[in-house]
């Protein structure tokens, strides 16, 4: 799967830088690709410098952690849920406990935090696995739900639009929460009806039920507050529970007598060779989505949207934010600069604006998860594990729309 799409990123930009030479006469595209290839790839080593650090740092960090026995307790309470939507992974199995931290870092918010847990899950998910280079159910699972982006506190963007002079910097708030609920379930349905797991088991629908019940409490007491109080409390509560993971750690760790340094060093250590091994990935990921969108596919994609939508006689208000909704899967950096340039064309509470702001808030850099989890543990073949996730994203930028409509239309 992961060869066919990434050949196909470079024909399709192939066709679309063609057609804007020959039928536009725009010869410079060329250059543009090329340029942009040189950039992605400068942009790979720029992403792995960041990493470097971040993944020593909580690696090093987990290690304590485990040392301590706190993900062991997370995988025993745990236990009864994974081993019905991931049958493979033992009761009790490391995995479980770092799968729960991984989602709990990004619900808050805290992608520091996220990525190096996630990708500690994903090495302990390959040791269950029998192929060395095709994902697992366990493991396509895992990252169709991280790349849902299930985020109760979007602060960064809550930050854009401040930025930008939003009177109500936090009034997608709510949109960006439903909106990122009907991505994650659906990705997780569609995960469910491909490995025909049952998720009508009691345990199951208990869980989703009292999951469900303490999403909807929390919004509801969000709701309640003004902008000013909300952004507050996203930041104060993000940055409290960064801090209180890794107070947590190290106490638990003094607790049961583990020697913290040595551990740290032990686990960061770990880390870096994780990080080593990511760069190839990276450059080949991120250079194809560079060449994409230098092409002028995008722009293409775009123009047919408009036209589709025009021809219905629906409305056409939405379409000027789908540039943040087409490149999303591709770039994170690309998304973030679109919706900030919707902001600066439109207005930043107009409503092309609103629905950039919660497509960015409801949906993840599919492709980027992609590269970085699977090419950490040097898997190759993803198997349905990109059709899941785009279908995801696709239910997140519908409901999106639907959801801005419903607030703001």
């Amino acid at each position: 799967m992961l060869n066919r799409l990434w050949l196909g990123f470079f024909l399709t930009a192939t066709v679309a830088a063609l057609a804007q030479w020959l039928v536009g006469g725009n010869a410079g595209v060329f250059a543009a690709m090329v340029g942009s290839l040189f950039e992605m790839a400068k942009l790979s080593v720029e992403v792995m410098i960041l990493l470097f650090g971040t993944l020593t740092l909580w690696l090093g960090l987990l290690r304590i952690a485990e040392a301590a026995g706190v993900v062991d307790v997370l995988a025993r309470w745990l236990g009864p849920l994974f081993g019905r939507l991931m049958p493979e992974v033992p009761r009790g199995h490391p995995a479980i406990g770092l799968i729960t931290l991984n989602f709990a870092a990004n619900a808050l918010g805290l992608d520091n935090a996220a990525t190096p847990i996630g990708l500690r899950a994903m090495r302990e998910l390959q040791t269950l696995n029998p192929s060395a280079d095709t994902a697992s159910n366990a493991q396509i699972l895992f990252l169709v739900l991280n790349a849902s982006s299930l985020t109760l506190l979007p602060v960064s963007i809550f930050m854009y639009r401040a930025q930008q002079g939003a009177a109500d910097p936090t009034l997608v708030f709510l949109p960006i929460l439903l909106a990122t609920s009907a991505s994650t379930l659906v990705g997780l349905f569609s995960v469910a009806f491909m490995q025909r797991l049952k998720l009508h088991d009691p345990v199951v629908l208990i869980w989703l039920a009292v999951v469900g019940l303490l999403l909807g409490g929390f919004m509801a007491v969000l709701a309640t507050l003004s902008a000013t109080a909300l952004a507050g409390l996203s930041s104060l509560l993000g940055n409290l529970t960064l801090f209180a993971i890794v107070i947590a750690f190290l106490l638990a760790g003094a607790w049961r007598k583990v020697p913290v340094y040595e551990s740290f060093v032990d686990g960061a250590k770990q880390g870096f060779e994780v990080a080593k091994n990511l760069l190839p990935y990276l450059v080949a990921m991120l250079c194809a989505v560079g060449v994409l969108r230098a092409s002028g596919a995008l722009d293409f994609a775009l123009d047919g949207i408009r036209w589709l939508v025009h021809a219905f006689g629906w409305d056409t208000r939405f379409v000027d934010a789908l540039p943040t909704a087409l490149v999303k899967p591709f770039s994170g950096s690309a998304a973030r600069a679109m919706l900030i340039e919707t902001m600066k064309t439109h207005g930043v509470d107009s409503f092309p604006a609103l629905v950039a702001a919660t497509v960015q808030g409801s949906t993840e850099t599919t492709f980027y998860v992609l590269a970085v989890y699977f090419g950490a543990v040097g898997i190759q073949r993803a198997r349905h594990a990109v059709g899941c996730a785009l279908l995801a994203d696709l239910a997140g930028v519908i409901a999106s729309i639907a959801v801005c409509y419903w607030f703001f239309g």
